[in-house]
């Protein structure tokens, strides 16, 4: 989401010593000194982690603000008549210093925070929120972006130059400028408030999860963990300072192994329960009454600018466009996945019975038996894969499938800076050899990192005075190297790399000239598109054949096994899109609410869950107070969890288009999806894919990749 920095209003901690009217002069220490504020003279620009420290950030947010603040104050004290070129153009390119430090600060954040940055987080974050508001709250900088808007057709403009005029005429219109009075005022309080719950939703959620630990002396409990996995425990466990034995964590790939793996059925139920309770535990950590606080604000919000709900407010802006059209879209796929579930269900509580083991079947003991009914069925061990799917092998194969659909290549650079000495960083070239450029990607989890696998722009593309190439950042949470033993991803672990590089391309392809329409500056439910895309390739089998190799024999992955891989991996389907689901429902039910939150955040989730029919051996993908996709910032994918299956609708049919050529690389296929992923954001998401595709999407090719149809 692209930054508006404008005007700031002193915060009480940050901006303590600041003037409304004239900014204190600042030290020439402050200036010249802070690696945040200077040009960064660095290989291709990249930022200066090896100079930057922690305490950098706080200062330089100070004087940025200033600094943007004066810009628009220039805008709006402009006596010529307003322009596209001194009010859209001029705004547009406001806050230099403030967005690349906003890129930064939060990327850092996010995947190598220390105690100063999440200290610093708290201020900074509602510190933006209320300059941000200052800026689309600003009556004469919108009386200004009016007067431009209303005689657009009389412009002349460019298309894209159109499309920015239109959007940021309507940002300005969702953001609430036309509010008066008190009900600005409370706007602004809403604002500022979520913007700090956010933040706290995620440190509650980080210091959750890194607090929990199941160790254990008994190696039974392993069952047949692979080697390297149980070397990755046993470092764990010295870590967190035990002499010997094994440390089990809630990041996936240290708790979904031992699920899969461990024969000790109490063990199991220890890590699911501690995974499916984070932050709702009732201590200092626990999310439940931040949610529903944000829940309520949000709908107030929503209200406040002539919504029903949070939902229709979001969705106005997205390609669904109401509440109605997600909810019915996703019960053309609800039942029949339900369906799946419940026989996947049924075969795995058999198999547990004919073990012997007596009980009820659980949630805990799923991912175990489905490892053994893949056995039994299709004679499949996904243990014996892992060799094949070697980190950097999974790494070369994405970059191999980049050369052969757009002719790139990749340079790796060891002459930059990094923000943790386990990234790696490439130059990404054209064909020709052109700089197209750069892409960071940190693979392993660790403590200071969030979970999950995501992609940040350090950079953004435009083309305004020359042109600007893209820096985009991958991060993955993968099981780390220890000792001889390398870090081998399950299936489910490579694909995630496909899919954080369809983002990365969908950043690096951008095309476009201005910065707040490049790259993934799409609707919420088109950018997931790109990325899922990029998963479409990694099972097929002649992609696998081009890097899947064992790490120790380098023998490519035999074609029998891709068979057995593609049939067990058919098993297990219903509970993939299921727990899914079941997440993206329990989005929709808070935020589509048109009154009344609730309080008691479990129960609405238990009610919520009920409605839907939900079996008790599944529970949603991101329960309430870990669902940090909703939670985890003012906004984020809230009321938008359902896009990653909307976006499964546009990536199969994208994928179908491909396939109708008879060849999976077909070059023109190519060229026109790489020229509607350069387009970024400036024409409407359903008309840059119709541009692609030559019609909107049928979901019938999703229907029959999910098995719900022949």
């Amino acid at each position: 989401m692209k930054r508006t920095s404008i005007a700031i209003m002193c915060s009480i901690l940050l901006f303590a010593s600041c003037k409304e009217a004239t900014p204190e002069k600042k030290s020439d220490t402050s200036m010249t000194d802070n690696p945040l504020l200077t040009e960064w003279d660095t290989p291709f620009g990249v930022p200066p982690f090896d100079k930057i420290k922690s305490t950098d950030y706080l200062p330089a947010f100070k004087v940025a603000l200033e600094e943007n603040q004066k810009e628009i104050k220039e805008i709006t004290e402009n006596t010529a008549a307003a322009t596209f070129q001194n009010t859209i153009e001029a705004l547009e390119f406001s806050g230099k210093n403030l967005n690349r430090l906003q890129r930064v600060f939060y990327a850092v954040n996010g995947a190598n925070t220390d105690s100063i940055l999440k200290i610093a987080a708290k201020e900074i974050t509602p510190a933006i929120a209320t300059h941000n508001d200052n800026i689309n709250l600003n009556p004469a900088l919108f009386k200004r972006i009016k007067a431009v808007y209303d005689q657009k057709d009389k412009l002349n403009l460019s298309p894209e130059e159109l499309r920015l005029l239109e959007e940021t005429h309507k940002r300005f219109v969702r953001s609430g400028i036309n509010l008066q009075g008190k009900a600005q005022d409370r706007l602004r309080e809403i604002n500022t408030r979520l913007a700090k719950l956010g933040g706290d939703f995620g440190e509650n959620l980080l210091d959750e999860t890194n607090a929990f630990e199941y160790h254990t002396k008994d190696k039974k409990d392993l069952g047949n963990l692979p080697e390297s996995l149980v070397a990755l425990a046993a470092a764990e466990a010295k870590n967190r300072g035990h002499k010997d034995g094994w440390s089990f964590t809630l990041q996936r790939p240290s708790i979904n192994p031992f699920l899969q793996s461990s024969p000790n059925r109490e063990a199991r139920k220890i890590l699911f329960d501690g995974y499916a309770m984070r932050a709702n535990n009732d201590n200092e950590s626990d999310n439940k009454a931040i949610l529903s606080e944000m829940a309520a604000l949000r709908l107030e919000k929503a209200k406040l600018l002539g919504y029903d709900s949070h939902a229709a407010y979001i969705l106005s802006n997205n390609m669904a466009e109401t509440p109605e059209a997600v909810f019915g879209f996703m019960e053309k796929l609800w039942p029949s996945a339900l369906a799946m579930a419940k026989s996947e269900r049924d075969a795995l509580a058999k198999k547990m019975k004919s073990e012997g083991v007596t009980g009820t079947f659980a949630g805990s003991d799923w991912r175990h038996y489905v490892e053994k009914v893949r056995k039994e069925r299709y004679n499949f061990d996904e243990e014996q894969t892992r060799p094949y799917f070697e980190f950097t092998a999974v790494r070369d194969g994405v970059f191999v499938l980049a050369g052969e659909l757009f002719g790139l290549t990749f340079k790796e650079l060891t002459n930059v800076p990094k923000w943790h000495e386990d990234q790696q960083v490439f130059e990404v070239l054209e064909k020709d050899g052109t700089h197209l450029g750069i892409i960071y990607m940190d693979f392993f989890a660790r403590e200071s990192k969030r979970g999950g696998a995501w992609m940040n722009a350090l950079r953004s593309q435009m083309n305004v005075n020359g042109m600007v190439t893209p820096i985009v950042t991958n991060n993955f949470n993968y099981p780390a190297p220890s000792g001889d033993s390398p870090s081998l991803l399950s299936f489910t672990e490579a694909e995630t790399l496909f899919h954080e590089f369809g983002h990365a391309l969908h950043g690096l392809f951008s095309n476009v000239k201005y910065e707040s329409l490049s790259g993934t500056n799409v609707p919420r439910d088109f950018v997931e598109f790109p990325s899922q895309v990029m998963e479409n390739w990694m099972s097929e089998p002649q992609v696998l054949r081009l890097f899947a190799k064992h790490y120790k024999t380098g023998e490519v992955i035999p074609d029998s096994m891709i068979k057995k891989m593609k049939d067990a991996n058919s098993f297990n389907g219903g509970f993939a899109t299921v727990e899914y689901m079941a997440a993206a429902y329990l989005d929709m039910a808070w935020h589509a609410k048109t009154e009344n939150i609730p309080t008691d955040a479990n129960a609405f989730e238990k009610e919520a869950m009920e409605k839907l029919g939900l079996i008790d051996e599944i529970i949603p993908r991101y329960r309430n107070t870990y669902f940090g996709h909703i939670f985890s910032g003012a906004t984020g994918y809230s009321s938008g969890y359902y896009s990653y299956l909307w976006s499964e609708v546009l990536d199969a049919d994208a994928f179908q288009a491909f396939k109708d050529t008879g060849n999976i690389f077909d070059p023109e296929t190519a060229k026109r999806y790489r020229k509607m992923l350069s387009m970024g954001g400036s024409q409407p998401g359903m008309e840059l894919y119709k541009g692609f595709r030559g019609s909107e999407p049928e979901i019938g090719p999703l229907l029959k990749k999910k098995g719900f149809v022949e």
